[in-house]
């Protein structure tokens, strides 16, 4: 079981590290409008070689060679985060019959005060 928690807080932590991709394609991709809209407001104000630098050096670069930024998101899915969601849950499913958070969910009924209220083992609708 201990080692069944180990691979269920491994992965809690691979969850966190996919929203920190998804959170890097939005903000990169955020600035990447505010390049091209910062471009349109140099080539207002007179400032075309500026605006020009943006637009093409900047506005639409790829973050790593060859890769925008849903790319990278991609390619980690593929080839890490659907493998190791895939592992565990083969692990879980071996032996703990599926079963999810099995240790929090002991933890829970060694900390939990018996009637009292807000320490209910399950919602009243279960």
């Amino acid at each position: 079981m201990e080692a069944v928690g180990k691979v269920s807080e491994a992965l809690e932590y691979i969850h966190r590290v996919r929203g920190c991709f998804y959170e890097l394609h939005q903000l990169t991709g955020q600035a990447d409008f505010y390049f091209e809209d910062a471009a349109e407001m140099l080539r207002e104000a007179g400032h075309t070689e500026l605006a020009d630098l943006l637009r093409t050096d900047v506005v639409g670069r790829n973050l790593l060679p060859g890769r925008w930024t849903f790319q990278i998101v991609e390619e980690f899915d593929d080839t890490y985060y659907f493998p190791v969601l895939e592992a565990e849950r083969r692990i879980r499913g071996e032996l703990m019959a599926g079963r999810r958070h099995v240790y929090e969910s002991e933890l829970k009924e060694q900390r939990r005060t018996r009637g009292r209220k807000a320490h209910e083992s399950r919602p009243s609708d279960l």
